[in-house]
């Protein structure tokens, strides 16, 4: 009976949650302390006690200074006061269409209120062939895919191979995985303008985390363990990667989660090397780097673990 129930139940819990994340999270998406530049004396405290907790004010002392904050991401949008009555807010359409689109709809709001009118420019505009700005989720959904089917091609390879040459064979191809899907969103479909060594350093690291801990978790766990994997990984990673839905939307369970998964680390990397010249890449490199580590060191234990585990019983 057990072995009618497991992939019966498997199966509904994985499509249960694949949709309930990928849909609901899209329900309704309320912005929350967005971080946005504002200049002027008096405009950023009118700006925080109108928007609340909507957003996290800036304050600049100039545009200048302001501008420079958007264009390292350390905000997504810079507001002041063109002329009197008038209002500039300046955009980084690289930060996600619904993440500026809810700025620019606060910014409306507080205007309406005030009487004045809101002048809108993009500075940091997406690429040409990524209008929408999903070439980012796409290209790590792809990477984690391509990482997780070798992972469960490798554990298959447990009997047959030595566990160094699947290390090998994992690290090579993740490298390989980075190198293609760099080539393809870059040079070939010209959707994303990051540089293509790193690029390819990003996507490889994502390759491997997901192919490691893929390969872990079904040596540890057995039969259940892709299955946790694609829930892990596959689903709640890339749903609350950030890349469809802003972080800064995202319910605070899945914030607390975005940047702590591979995809969401990745996803982060791969807007900061195309569209902000790597000024926070660090952190996403060192997840990633984290990730693959310490599922390649648990896996080289876990032959050992196992036989002492079989030695006790």
């Amino acid at each position: 009976m057990t072995a009618w129930l497991q992939p019966f139940l498997i199966s509904l819990i994985v499509v249960a949650a694949f949709i309930a994340c990928y849909v609901g999270l899209q329900r309704d998406p309320q912005p929350h302390q967005v971080p946005i530049a504002v200049t002027g004396s008096t405009l950023p405290g009118e700006i925080q006690q109108a928007l609340g907790n909507a957003v996290t004010v800036h304050p600049s002392s100039d545009a200048a200074t302001a501008r420079l904050a958007l264009e390292r991401h350390d905000v997504v949008a810079v507001l002041g006061t063109a002329a009197p009555g008038h209002l500039k807010l300046e955009i980084a359409g690289a930060a996600g269409a619904s993440t500026t689109s809810a700025v620019s709809t606060l910014v409306d709001a507080y205007a309406r209120g005030a009487g004045a009118h809101v002048t809108v420019a993009d500075v940091v505009p997406l690429a040409k062939h990524d209008a929408r700005g999903l070439a980012g989720f796409y290209l790590a959904f792809g990477v984690s895919l391509a990482g997780f089917v070798l992972g469960s091609n490798v554990l298959g390879l447990t009997g047959v191979m030595r566990l160094r040459h699947r290390f090998v064979l994992l690290i090579g191809t993740s490298a390989a995985i980075g190198a293609v899907g760099a080539l393809v969103v870059g040079p070939v479909l010209g959707a994303t303008p990051a540089p293509l060594a790193p690029l390819i350093f990003v996507l490889a690291l994502l390759a491997a985390a997901t192919a490691f801990t893929t390969t872990l978790m079904g040596a540890v766990l057995g039969p259940i363990g892709l299955p946790v994997t694609t829930l892990l990984l596959l689903t709640v990673g890339n749903a609350t990667s950030g890349a469809v839905i802003g972080a800064d939307l995202l319910p605070a369970g899945a914030r607390a989660v975005s940047a702590l998964l591979p995809p969401g680390a990745a996803v982060r990397g791969i807007a900061d090397l195309g569209y902000y010249n790597g000024s926070h890449l660090s952190g996403p490199v060192i997840t990633l780097a984290l990730w693959a580590v310490l599922a390649g060191t648990l896996l080289s234990l876990s032959p050992r673990l196992t036989r002492r585990r079989a030695a006790i019983a």
